[in-house]
């Protein structure tokens, strides 16, 4: 099959317009399985499960979050941010649907979500004194990015999206942007292409949204849960508790903390987590293949998507950097344990146990039960669908 388990959609900020486009490309493509997996929020799951039906794509309803791995953070250890120590991405993959949660967790995710735009407000007030500063003939508000460019939640990308959005209507000529560009980045001027959306969005946020930017505001401690917490809101919310992995950059590094899978895995398997996720288009296809191979080998589920969490539209197809097709065994492995979250969220669909036992472990001993239990699942799904 054709797989690709996590992208994200206009519900947190997505690369894609609407989430028909994601379907509409995924159908060119050949997507047989598609997972919805936005930061923070399940509002998207209803509209991704209607348009999963029309399109006849099989739905995986996941979830991200960002928190804090304490110890980590204390010895200044990267995790999954390469910017920020302890702090780490994290996900939930094949949550029940319709999701929810009980009550102490929902108030948690509730005051994670409102500390999370209380800091997006300040940010874009504080821009808006750089904007006048910088003799700008428009202003931006939290509602009017709100209600163009996000739909509840407001993050750090929308403000850079809408101020793009915003320079390209005022200003006609590149080099009138370029002067008024210079005087927003306090006389520095701008070293990125212009008509490339994507990387002047990216400038617009590490010069002004980023630590050291004139409207950066330091997130509180609070829109930080330990991941623990996380877990147990995931675990809460039928999912799989799931690690998102960077593995190496551009120039072949990596963070402290995963830079050696043998402790890597230690640790994952000390916090309880038997899942890990890669977005293949940002490593290289050797490291990503001994990677998997060594979490496959240790029973590991591993699946593998493309994000699409900026500006820029790429394929869904998940490739490796470079456009390097997956080998046969990465799509083995894809295949496998996509299976295996198929049969999970089924069966908690139908009020029944899943991949997960009451400890909150991943039943690994039984990994090649669910293979095929998926796969049967997905069978029937498509044969009805197909009707």
């Amino acid at each position: 099959m054709k797989i690709n388990t996590h992208i994200h959609t206009p519900y947190s900020f997505s690369a894609f317009e609407s989430i028909r486009q994601a379907f509409e490309l995924a159908r060119q493509e050949g997507i047989e399985v598609l997972g919805i997996n936005d930061f923070f929020v399940t509002d998207g799951y209803d509209e991704f499960n209607q348009l999963a039906q029309e399109f006849r794509i099989y739905p995986l309803f996941n979830v991200e979050f960002i928190g804090l791995l304490k110890e980590e953070q204390e010895a200044g250890i990267r995790v999954n941010d390469p910017g920020n120590p302890g702090r780490t991405y994290f996900c939930g993959k094949a949550l029940k649907f319709p999701a929810y949660l009980s009550a102490g967790n929902q108030k948690k995710m509730d005051e994670v979500i409102l500390e999370s735009q209380k800091q997006t407000k300040e940010m874009i007030l504080r821009l808006a004194d750089c904007l006048t500063e910088a003799g700008a003939p428009f202003l931006l508000s939290f509602e009017e990015i709100k209600a163009k460019y996000a739909k509840e939640l407001v993050r750090e990308r929308h403000i850079a999206k809408a101020l793009r959005v915003a320079i390209n209507d005022h200003f006609s000529t590149e080099s009138e942007t370029s002067s008024f560009l210079t005087r927003l980045y306090s006389g520095k001027e701008p070293t990125v292409d212009l008509s490339d959306n994507s990387a002047f969005e990216g400038e617009l946020r590490s010069r002004l949204l980023k630590a050291g930017g004139k409207a950066f505001v330091p997130e509180e401690a609070s829109s930080f849960l330990p991941i623990p917490e996380l877990m147990d809101i995931i675990i809460d919310a039928g999912g799989i508790p799931c690690y998102p992995v960077l593995l190496d950059d551009k120039n072949g590094n990596y963070t402290e903390f995963e830079g050696d899978k043998e402790t890597l895995w230690k640790r994952l398997t000390e916090l309880g987590v038997g899942a890990v996720e890669l977005i293949p288009g940002r490593n290289n296809i050797e490291h990503l293949s001994s990677f998997v191979r060594f979490f496959h080998e240790k029973g590991f589920l591993v699946t593998f998507g493309t994000e699409h969490n900026t500006p820029e539209m790429t394929p869904l197809t998940v490739r490796a950097v470079g456009s390097t097709d997956l080998d046969s065994f990465l799509k083995d492995v894809s295949n496998d344990n996509t299976c295996v979250l198929v049969a999970h969220q089924n069966l908690l669909k139908n009020g029944k146990e899943g991949y997960l036992d009451p400890s909150g472990r991943c039943k690994t001993e039984q990994k090649a039960k669910f293979v095929l239990l998926g796969e049967s699942i997905l069978e029937q799904y498509f044969q009805k669908n197909a009707m």
